[in-house]
């Protein structure tokens, strides 16, 4: 006997004063659901989550829940009003026998309970949160952002819960990976409509991709109907005029068709600005240690970093992520060891608190009211890379309309605050770009354009994030901090540090920072004159040692492109991109068959030495 659907929502229409954010909307939501739900930023995602839960009255249309059923809604910021602790406000509305639970829950999600809400900052807050709603083992969890503020293994174990329930959940999130993970159906919202996909949200892009296509075909149609019905009117309408008045109306029908046919939104118009090229060697951190009293930060780590490098910093949340970019960057001085910055540097960052954004001015005022962009005598233009525009049509490339400009920062959706601060970052010419977790509240369009602009930026890009997918995209070399001071270094992303840290034994990128490590210690003037036994010199020996690493960083870029080239559709779909990505195959091509020449030359002659 079929089971009744926990949740209905029929012929929903909701608008907030101006134009509808859904029309007759519908979908149903079955018992065993995994749903993911995705769209663009500001199409209604969190709104149309609330309207599940029972927290947003519709316009129109209707919301049935079965008699019984049990409905769980974590919100992205939690009232907690009224609620001592942490642990009291994940405890609400169970008893006390349900208290382990929580406690189960708090400790996969790395929050204490006892903490003080007054104290607690918005990311244990969205823990304590998530923490009640998986205690609850409802029948239905609505789940807004649930990975922001969760480090990766807290993600591991969040998926985990998820992957063993047998309650059903809705999902809006911005890590891909853990959508393609629990994911096995899809709801995309889309200009005020609903679409559902019985599949994951790893088949999503191509089915867009293809609603797309297919909306583009039938409005090409459309067009050439029009014209074709438009010509017969002006040529022989007042002949006919008496027998033809039918095909007339037809000829107004068509148009109005055409006029409801909501244009899609386009892409986001970003870039980074381009400036004078830093030297080739950017950062040379030499067994640079930091400890805060009795914790240790980073413990004789050391690093070099060249220009174009994308290096991502992984590791659980209070590891001191953070901490190592501040002194890779020079904005925190280590307690021993050295850090040298390359010359000509221009730094451009993105700070995940999004403490430089003000959220009850307006976006004009956040944009006029920075400093880096203000032109002078001018409140109507920022400066973009050298050059002034309106604000107005700046902000029309991050896909903000002229109404938001003057509304406040604070009513803006967590993406299009994200989008926000990357319209002031990419506002300024740089050559270092320091991302502290950019991708978050991000939606799927925009990211796949982070990403591809990343890949083009003729700099160098520091990366904190918890994205998995986001580091395999981007990263060349990962540093994965553990804790007690330990940081290693491993050629490519999340992926083949996995793979390298799961096979055992050392790789070619550890031995490679072990081997610069011992080049980078000190040595008396006449032994870094004279070569040694090896027949190498102190420039031909770091060389040796750091080749390995820069052979396997560019074959795992190598698999990446061709992958990415075996795409049949992606030539007919962005020949650009493709373009773009086989150019960058070949030069990486060419860069693998010189490093592989350099060092067979370079340990022929240590040997021979």
């Amino acid at each position: 006997m079929a089971r009744a659907p926990l949740l209905q929502l029929s012929g929903i229409t909701l608008g907030f004063g101006g134009d509808a954010l859904f029309d007759d909307l519908s979908l149903v939501v079955q018992p065993g659901d995994r749903l993911a739900l995705v769209g663009r930023n500001g199409s209604g995602k969190s709104t149309l989550l609330k309207v599940m839960a029972g927290l947003v009255e519709p316009d129109a249309g209707s919301r049935i829940v079965p008699p019984g059923t049990s409905i769980a809604y974590m919100e992205q910021h939690p009232d907690m009003t009224g609620f001592s602790t942490l642990g009291d406000f994940a405890l609400r509305g169970l008893g006390p026998a349900d208290s382990y639970r929580v406690e189960i829950a708090a400790e996969g999600l790395k929050f204490d309970p006892s903490t003080a809400v007054e104290t607690a900052s918005g990311g244990e807050r969205r823990r304590a949160a998530l923490a009640g709603v998986l205690a609850r083992e409802a029948e239905l969890m609505l789940l807004d952002e649930p990975t922001n503020h969760l480090d990766i293994q807290a993600i591991g174990w969040l998926e985990e819960q998820l992957r063993a329930t047998r309650s059903a959940f809705v999902l809006i999130s911005h890590d891909r990976a853990f959508l393609r993970e629990l994911s096995r159906a899809t709801l995309w919202i889309d200009r005020g409509r609903v679409r559902r996909q019985d599949k994951g949200f790893a088949h999503f892009e191509a089915w867009r991709d293809k609603v797309w296509a297919e909306e583009d075909l039938a409005r090409h149609k459309l067009n050439r109907k029009i014209k074709a019905e438009a010509r017969w009117a002006v040529e022989g309408i007042s002949a006919r005029r008496k027998r033809n008045q039918g095909r007339v109306r037809a000829l107004a029908e068509l148009r109005a068709e055409r006029a409801a046919m909501i244009a899609r939104q386009g892409a986001a118009q970003m870039g980074f600005g381009a400036a004078e090229k830093s030297g080739k060697r950017v950062i040379e951190a030499r067994h640079i240690s930091k400890a805060f009293g009795n914790h240790q930060i980073i413990k004789d780590f050391s690093i070099r970093i060249a220009r174009g490098d994308r290096v991502a910093l992984v590791g659980p949340n209070g590891v001191g992520k953070t901490t190592l970019l501040k002194m890779l960057t020079g904005r925190l001085a280590p307690d021993s060891g050295s850090v040298k910055l390359g010359t000509n540097l221009l730094i451009a960052v993105f700070d995940q608190d999004r403490s430089g954004l003000m959220e009850d001015a307006s976006l004009w005022e956040n944009l006029v009211g920075s400093p880096e962009m203000r032109v002078s005598g001018r409140a109507d233009q920022v400066m973009v890379r050298g050059q002034p525009r309106h604000v107005v049509g700046y902000l029309k490339d991050f896909l903000f309309d002229e109404t938001q400009a003057r509304a406040p920062a604070r009513s803006l959706s967590g993406g299009e605050k994200s989008r926000l601060l990357l319209a002031r970052l990419m506002a300024q010419p740089s050559n270092l770009l320091v991302l502290d977790e950019p991708t978050n509240d991000l939606d799927v369009e925009t990211l796949d354009l982070l990403q591809d602009l990343l890949g083009d930026y003729d700099g160098t890009a520091l990366i904190v994030s918890h994205d998995r997918d986001f580091i395999d995209r981007v990263a060349t070399m990962t540093v994965a901090m553990e804790g007690d001071g330990r940081a290693t270094l491993y050629a490519g992303g999340w992926s083949d540090y996995q793979a390298q840290r799961g096979a055992g034994g050392e790789k070619p990128a550890k031995t490679a920072l072990k081997k610069m490590s011992k080049a980078l210690e000190p040595r008396g003037k006449s032994e870094t004159k004279r070569p040694g036994k090896s027949g190498l010199s102190f420039t031909q020996k770091h060389r040796l040692a750091v080749l390995p690493g820069e052979i396997e960083r560019l074959e795992a870029e190598i698999a990446k492109l061709a992958e990415a080239l075996a795409d049949g559709d992606l030539y007919s779909r962005d020949p650009a991109k493709f373009a773009r990505f086989s150019k960058a195959l070949a030069a990486r091509q060419q860069a693998l068959e010189a490093a592989e020449e350099e060092w067979l030359a370079l340990e022929e002659r240590a040997e021979g030495g």
